[in-house]
């Protein structure tokens, strides 16, 4: 029998027994749709991390004073160290030749208040090298500039969650906020920045200058941590150890461990996308045994439509036809089953990322590779789980078969 006539009555089967056709294509519309929603969502959350730790910087490498752990998800300090000053910042500058920037700073949950309305929010004393290394920008005002920042000048910009805070829709730039009862002049409104990959608000700071932060709100010699910008992103192993010899030398360690930590931020992406790696394998590995649930419904549905079609299995072969046709038969059965399941699976699981994204509750980016792979996938595993139904109608002897109707 011709395949095109085999597909026909093949489609003519099928739509006789609607509801059994869409249950048995069911688990293949779920397992598919589920391996293309979660990988999508996956990647969208690989992407969002990623698009957080570029905004902390370019080509960014940050050093903090002391040694740094992980508590509940984000970089704690396990003891205050002074040995992180100025000066290193300078050495750096002059001793690493693939360090291009750097930038000490200090940072305080300090108490600040305009008017009725008052905040703790984040305090950074900065120095204006660190707006272009960490890719600050003003959406309104300006930054301050290096003599300012020597002259200890008290002046502030703020990010977009302050100005929320403290003076709602009304513009800031002029007005004089109080950091510690201390008055600064707000002359700039930073761009928003959202969170970065702790979870933590970009957009919840003041920035100052650096000695005006030193010297009139916490009273320190020494600074919290300094950003560094290596040359190029190629540079950033090199600047990292050319940084880590400096401050060893300088802080005269000796053998003694490291009295600073530094996180490299290709080392951050890469264990970025490590981890979302793993977890999208995982998800889309739960999300596709589903599909081997729905290769099992369409076996389940093809042995019953084997017994429930004996007595049509065995006319066909008094009149003529061959085992090969009644195997093609239930083959291309099972086919267009996992197919047509396949498809509207990749379809559902596209409309769900596409909502998914529209409504904004999770930023989606679909995978159409996987869609691909997922939807061959589903096709190999039905006409597989097809085989067995197949290759029993076929061996059914007209005689038997038609004896059992």
């Amino acid at each position: 029998m011709k395949l095109s006539k085999n597909i026909s009555l093949s489609y003519e089967i099928l739509a006789a027994h609607k509801m059994r056709t869409f249950l048995s294509m069911l688990g293949i519309i779920v397992g598919v749709g589920a391996v293309v929603l979660m990988v999508a969502a996956g990647k969208g959350a690989s992407k969002n991390i990623l698009d957080r730790i570029r905004k902390m910087g370019t080509n960014l490498i940050v050093v903090n004073a002391g040694q740094t752990r992980i508590v509940a998800g984000r970089r704690r300090q396990t003891a205050t160290v002074t040995t992180l000053v100025p000066g290193d910042v300078r050495a750096i500058i002059a001793d690493c030749p693939d360090v291009r920037l750097a930038a000490p700073a200090v940072s305080r949950k300090l108490a600040t208040r305009f008017g009725s309305e008052n905040a703790n929010t984040n305090v950074i004393g900065m120095t204006p090298d660190g707006f272009r290394i960490r890719n600050i920008e003003v959406a309104s005002g300006r930054f301050f500039d290096a003599g300012e920042s020597r002259g200890m000048r008290r002046i502030a910009i703020l990010g977009p969650t302050v100005v929320r805070n403290l003076f709602g829709v009304d513009d800031p730039i002029g007005q004089k906020i109080r950091i510690r009862r201390v008055p600064f002049e707000v002359i700039g409104v930073t761009k928003p920045k959202g969170v970065d990959a702790n979870g933590a608000d970009q957009d919840d700071l003041i920035i100052v200058p650096l000695t005006t932060a030193m010297r009139r709100l916490v009273n320190v010699t020494y600074v919290d941590r300094i950003y560094v910008q290596a040359v190029n992103a190629a540079a950033l192993p090199r600047a990292e150890t050319q940084v880590r010899r400096v401050l060893r030398q300088r802080h005269r360690l000796g053998e003694k461990n490291d009295d600073f930590t530094i996180q490299n931020q290709a080392t951050l992406l890469e264990s970025a996308r490590e981890t979302s790696r793993s977890m999208t394998l995982l998800v889309g590995g739960a999300a596709g045994i589903s599909l081997l649930v729905g290769g099992l419904g369409i076996l389940a549905v093809m042995l019953i439509s084997v017994r429930e079609r004996t007595g049509e299995i065995g006319l066909r072969r008094a009149v003529g036809a061959l085992r090969r046709d009644i195997r093609n038969q239930f083959l291309v059965e099972a086919a267009i089953l996992s197919c047509s399941g396949g498809f509207l699976g990749v379809l559902s699981g596209v409309a769900g990322a596409l909502a998914l994204t529209h409504l904004g509750y999770w930023e989606t980016v679909i995978s159409w590779p996987v869609a691909g792979v997922a939807f061959l996938f589903s096709a190999s595993l039905g006409i597989l789980f097809g085989i067995y139904p197949a290759l029993r109608a076929a061996k059914l002897e007209p005689i038997d078969a038609l004896r059992a109707e």
